[in-house]
């Protein structure tokens, strides 16, 4: 039995305490927060202890941390935990800076302690099934790869000033999803953005609407699109054209229902956000985090990746100021 302390209460600790203890194999035995009554709360409603951060990752019992507290708190507490000998999940992204996400690879490595980065969506049922057939060829070789993930309604400003803007929060997802389904990491990144959605945004230094283009070594090419808003749901979709066929996956909808009439014929809208989309990716992401530390076998979304993931949102977004391509090498 794996027993897992919790670092992080709000939103998304709230959905990684609900993983942990729906699993098997897992007990969650405490947790923290920079806010002492969203800890206590939580640890109410699982009968668990609320503790300061440094009393769980110095507590001996503890074979496993999960972090989901705020960004600028991610090297420095992967570092930590590992230092005391405990396999660590980590929200993504691996830190806001790419120069400390690297200090912070390096200071895991040398612990030889496990490190899994969540990018939930690679455990999404659907992306999941899309990334075996690939890897089974069952449409030859990939050729040109659409990845579009819109969400539907921006957040406040008060967060874009401190997320570290969109390629690095919002489509650091997709670029771990292009990495996941096209096998390696492209060789070029073209990106452009603008801010239309909310003017504010922009006066923030961010953009709410964006394109990608990536080009790999063998001349494949990789498409992302993101918005901060899209009014009828969270719309999640990509696309992969083969030498011998396409796969896509589609959105999950509110409901199957289809109604046909003479008027036309309609259907429910997407699921609304993350949270209704990807609940069984956050559980699915966990059991495989579990089944790594019991084999004692490599993580399924490791460090090393997510570190390139974030020096791939690095170079977007150089190139979406200077309007030129870069090339990742200069960043990994």
């Amino acid at each position: 039995m794996l027993k897992v302390g919790l670092i992080g209460a709000g939103r998304i600790g709230n959905v990684h305490a609900k993983a942990i203890t729906s699993h098997p194999g897992s007990n969650l035995v405490a947790v923290s927060d920079a806010f002492a009554e969203n800890a206590e709360k939580l640890a109410a409603e699982y009968g668990i202890s609320a503790r300061s951060s440094d009393d769980i990752l110095a507590d001996p019992s503890i074979d496993a941390v999960l972090i989901a507290s705020s960004t600028d708190t991610h090297s420095d507490l992967m570092e930590a935990a590992t230092a005391q000998g405990k396999a660590v999940l980590c929200e993504k992204p691996v830190d806001l800076s790419l120069e400390r996400a690297k200090q912070c690879q390096n200071a895991v490595a040398q612990t030889g302690k496990p490190v899994m980065i969540g990018f939930n969506r690679r455990f999404d049922p659907n992306f999941a099934a899309l990334q075996a057939a690939i890897s089974k060829g069952e449409i030859g070789k990939t050729e040109l790869l659409a990845i579009t993930s819109f969400d539907p309604a921006p957040p406040p400003v008060s967060y874009i000033k401190v997320s570290g803007g969109l390629f690095r929060d919002m489509m650091i997802h997709d670029f771990d999803m292009a990495n996941f389904l096209m096998g390696e990491a492209p060789v070029t990144i073209t990106a452009t953005g603008s801010s239309v959605v909310d003017p504010e945004i922009g006066e923030a230094g961010d953009v709410d609407t964006a394109v990608v283009t990536m080009t790999y070594a063998d001349g494949r090419i990789a498409v992302i699109k993101n918005s901060r808003r899209a009014v009828y749901g969270y719309d999640q979709r990509v696309e992969i054209l083969g030498s011998d066929g396409l796969l896509q996956a589609q959105n999950m909808l509110e409901n199957t229902v289809v109604k046909s009439t003479v008027d036309g014929v309609t259907s429910a809208k997407p699921t609304y956000f993350f949270l209704e989309r990807y609940m069984s990716a956050y559980a699915a992401e966990w059991a495989a985090f579990v089944e790594a530390c019991e084999a004692n076998a490599p993580m399924p979304a490791t460090l090393d990746e997510g570190v390139t993931a974030l020096a791939m949102a690095e170079a977007a977004t150089q190139s979406a100021k200077t309007g030129a391509p870069v090339k990742l090498a200069d960043f990994i």
